[in-house]
């Protein structure tokens, strides 16, 4: 089983939807999304290995606030989503859990424990838009 630790601002800021009118808007749609994902199997090769454990997102800036929905964690950054997440990372692999952190930011990915898989927001959302898709049919 695996922790999704989501890098929240870098994944709303992956698709050119205006998102930009309302950050804290587009981080609760993208929140209510990733609810659907802890139990769920994924499609091998999607997202990792395995069953999400559990959803862990961090949210900072004007996304703070935001209300967390059944089925993820949030992390409110007091300050940087990056030191936070790396935090966050380093503190999951060092309880021996594995974890797969979303983020696209070649910096944070530098940041995070040896070993922790990595993959980019486009993946996830391609993941969550053919869940929807399934669900909607």
């Amino acid at each position: 089983m695996t922790v999704l630790l989501v890098d929240a601002a870098n994944v709303v800021g992956s698709r050119p939807d205006g998102w930009w009118r309302d950050r804290a808007g587009a981080t609760a749609r993208l929140l209510r999304r990733l609810a659907a994902l802890p139990g769920r199997e994924l499609p091998e090769g999607a997202v990792g290995e395995g069953a999400v454990e559990e959803v862990v997102a961090v949210v900072e800036g004007a996304a703070r606030d935001v209300p967390a929905p059944d089925g993820v964690r949030l992390v409110r950054a007091p300050g940087s989503g990056d030191d936070a997440l790396a935090a966050t990372a380093a503190a999951l692999t060092g309880a021996g859990r594995r974890v797969l952190v979303v983020t696209a930011d070649r910096g944070l990915r530098a940041r995070l424990p040896e070993g922790t898989g990595v993959i980019g927001p486009g993946r996830l959302l391609d993941v969550l838009d053919r869940m929807a898709g399934n669900e909607s049919g």
